[in-house]
């Protein structure tokens, strides 16, 4: 096999043999094909596309490139969710230990947050001695323990895919849905849950900021799934606005532990349930109901034993930023637009997030959210509140937010639903 032969199959329009892709995978993981032909053959893969026969040959190929997780050993069916990211998305701290709590074994691999979407282990690292580095093993144990775990992937589980979603972040290649798809899925297929639901978030504050691209996306990873034997559906929901009411690391696990407990913001809950039932049913599991397991507290116990396996306290105090500043509402009306994209970047401007897979977050950083698309509001009531450790971080997160959101005297916001469609 020769790289240029496999760039210029692509480049022609052509389709890649699964000897092509197999070769040509394996051989950029061993370091044999130079990051500059991958660059190309990735930026024709953009251009021209894959067909169903191809994203799958790669998804497995990428797979193939490291080890698979089992969980064989378990006695109850397996289901795992992931979310393409957003902002306020903290479903997972919730959802894992209520689906665990209704029957599940829940073994999720995370990951931490970039840009203005928020990481899962970022928030929960939040939580004081919470550990998200385990071994097969340990997650077994865990699992036996709490009924759900959620941690950092290992450097084993698919490295070609890790290479590749480092090279595409700086040539302009991360938009191709065939990539993303290969991406996402092959982790999760070696993940080696039995069934997965998908969060395929749409709107300003998602990668995806149509229905129609989300849905293809989906479409193109639930195929896959199935293709591979992993029962699969996927959910749209929307990104238009923030997720509840919390944006920032632990912001946002306090209102999780409010949701666990019986509470939160009804979006929150809403959707929570609505992926527990989807990956119970996935997994063929018909115990007890989500909304039942939330008010009788299983789901907040199964919470406590999740954390306190990983080494974590769940009634430690959680870092709060030294900092506050209250946004003021500037007229009275009806908060007709509260822009998903504008709220994430002003909490990754206040210290939330990260530009770089290396820099650090600060857990008390965010933004509490006052009022909601909808929502009747008074001049110069609370509209926001920014959190911060520097104060000096405030004016920059004002400049994300300038324009992110709209009062008009009367309104019916425009909003997209909160579950758009269901793919499976």
């Amino acid at each position: 096999m020769d790289a240029i032969d496999v760039i210029v199959t692509k480049r022609e329009r052509g389709t890649l043999s699964r000897e092509q892709i197999d070769w040509v995978v394996g051989a950029y993981t061993r370091g044999e094909v130079a990051e500059e032909q991958m660059s190309a053959l990735a930026m024709a893969i953009l251009l021209n596309g894959m067909d169903r026969g191809e994203i799958a040959g790669w998804t497995q190929a990428m797979i193939d490139s490291g080890e698979r997780m089992d969980w064989s050993a378990l006695d109850r069916p397996t289901a795992d969710k992931h979310s393409t990211g957003g902002v306020g998305d903290k479903i997972t701290l919730p959802l894992a230990p209520l689906v665990a709590a209704c029957g599940a074994y829940v073994p999720q691999l995370s990951g931490r947050g970039l840009g203005h979407t928020g990481g899962t282990l970022d928030k929960l690292e939040s939580i004081p001695g919470w550990r998200a580095s385990l071994s097969q093993e340990e997650m077994l144990g865990v699992l036996r323990t709490a009924g759900a775990v959620v941690c950092a992937a290992g450097g084993g589980l698919a490295p070609a895919d890790r290479k590749l979603y480092s090279l595409r972040d700086v040539t302009g290649t991360v938009e191709s849905i065939p990539l993303i798809a290969s991406s996402i899925m092959s982790k999760k297929i070696a993940e080696g849950t039995g069934s997965l639901v998908l969060d395929v978030k749409v709107g300003s504050g998602a990668f995806m900021k149509t229905v129609e691209r989300a849905r293809e996306l989906a479409t193109t990873m639930v195929e896959l799934g199935t293709d591979a034997g992993v029962r699969t559906v996927a959910l749209l929901t929307a990104m238009d606005r923030p997720l509840g009411r919390a944006v920032g690391n632990a912001l946002e696990v306090a209102e999780s532990v409010e949701v666990l407990a019986g509470g939160g913001p009804a979006d929150v809950v809403e959707l929570t349930v609505r992926l527990a039932r989807e990956m119970l049913a996935a997994a063929g599991v018909s115990g007890k109901d989500p909304e039942v397991a939330l008010k009788d507290g299983s789901a907040m116990d199964a919470w406590r034993r999740m954390i306190i396996a990983q080494e974590g306290d769940p009634d430690a105090l959680l870092p709060r930023a030294a900092e506050t500043m209250v946004v003021t509402a500037p007229a009275s009306g009806v908060l007709s637009r509260l822009d998903a994209y504008a709220v994430g970047l002003a909490a990754w401007r206040l210290g939330a997030g990260r530009a770089r897979k290396e820099d650090p977050v600060s857990f008390g950083a965010g933004v509490t959210l006052h009022a909601k698309p909808g929502d009747l509001v008074r001049a110069g009531a609370p509209l926001l509140t920014l959190h911060a450790d520097e104060t000096a971080r405030f004016d920059r997160a004002l400049s994300a937010l300038a324009g992110g959101y709209e009062i008009a005297p009367a309104s019916d916001p425009t909003l997209l639903p909160l579950v758009i469609d269901r793919i499976a």
